[in-house]
C-alpha cells in the first residue's frame, strides 16, 4: 500500500509514543504469558546447568559454576525475549492482523513503525534479561554497582535481535518457517555464547565463529559489570553490538518496505 505524502521530519516524537502506547496497553493485558514465555525458560536453564552440573564443576575462570551459567544466562533471556516477538509479531501484523496497513495508512514512516516497534521489545529484553541475574543472588552472586548497568546491555543486544526478528518476520512466507530460524539460527547462537562452558572448550574454528555471535558479546559485558571491567575488550563487545543492531535495523527496514509498501 502507498503511504501518505509527508513534510515533516523522518522521524516524528508523535509518532513513536503512539506505537509505544499501544504496545504498552496489548503488554497490560498479555504481561503475565509475555514475562513466563520469556523469563521461565532461561531461569530453568540456569537452575539445570547450574546446580546440576554445578555438582560436578566448581569453578570456571575463577567463578563458581552457578555464577557462571546465572550471569551468562541473561543473554539467553534477552535473546527469548526479543527474537521471538520480533519474528512472531511482525509476521501476525502483517499477514493476519493487518495491523501494519492501518498504522502506514496514518502519516507513519516504516523507519519510525521499524525504530519504535524495535526500542518496544529491546526494553523488555533488558528488563527480562535481568531476571536470570537477580536469581543468582539466592545462590551466591554478590550484587555490585556494575550490574546497574546489565539493563542496558540487554538493551543494546535485545534491539538488535528485535531487528533479527523483525526482518524474519517480514522475509518469511509462513509462520512455520520461524522453526528453521530458531533450530538453525537462534539455538546455536545461545548455546555458543560461553553461557554454559567458556568458548575457549572449543575447537579453534567455533571459537573464532563464536567471536562473531553478538550473545557472545553481551555475556562478555555481563560478566564484565558483575565482576570487574576491562575497558579494551568491553569497549569492543560494545561496538560490536551496536555494528549489530545497525546492521539489522537497515536489512529489517528494507524488508518491511519491500512488503508493505508499494
Amino acid at each position: 500500500m502507498s503511504q501518505p505524502t509527508r513534510t515533516t521530519r523522518r522521524y516524528e516524537w508523535a509518532t513513536f509514543e503512539g506505537v509505544w502506547n499501544r504496545e504498552f496497553t496489548l503488554f497490560q493485558r498479555f504481561w503475565l504469558s509475555t514475562t513466563i514465555s520469556s523469563v521461565v525458560q532461561p531461569i530453568i536453564y540456569l537452575l539445570a546447568f547450574g546446580l546440576g552440573v554445578g555438582t560436578l564443576v566448581n569453578e570456571v575462570d575463577g567463578i563458581s559454576y552457578v555464577e557462571f551459567v546465572g550471569t551468562g544466562s541473561v543473554a539467553t533471556a534477552v535473546l527469548f525475549a526479543s527474537a521471538f516477538p520480533g519474528m512472531f509479531n511482525t509476521y501476525v501484523r502483517r499477514v493476519f492482523q493487518r495491523t501494519y496497513d492501518a498504522l502506514l495508512a496514518a502519516p507513519v514512516s516504516v523507519d519510525e513503525l521499524a525504530l519504535a516497534e524495535g526500542t518496544w521489545i529491546a526494553a523488555k529484553a533488558g528488563v527480562f534479561g535481568s531476571f536470570p541475574l537477580v536469581v543468582t543472588f539466592f545462590f551466591g552472586l554478590t550484587p555490585t554497582w556494575g550490574m546497574l548497568l546489565v539493563p542496558f546491555i540487554g538493551f543494546l543486544t535485545g534491539l538488535g535481535f528485535a531487528f533479527f526478528g523483525m526482518w524474519v518476520g517480514a522475509t518469511i512466507k509462513t509462520i512455520e518457517q520461524t522453526t528453521y530460524i530458531t533450530s538453525i539460527v537462534l539455538t546455536p547462537l545461545f548455546l555458543v555464547a560461553g553461557t554454559f562452558f567458556p568458548i575457549s572448550n572449543l575447537p579453534p574454528g567455533l571459537q573464532v565463529a563464536a567471536h562473531f555471535n553478538p550473545l557472545y558479546h553481551c555475556v562478555e559485558l555481563v560478566r564484565a559489570a558483575s565482576f570487574g571491567w576491562d575497558l579494551p575488550s568491553d569497549l569492543y563487545n560494545v561496538a560490536f553490538l551496536v555494528g549489530f543492531a545497525a546492521i539489522m535495523w537497515f536489512v529489517a527496514i528494507r524488508a518491511l518496505r519491500a512488503r508493505l509498501v508499494d
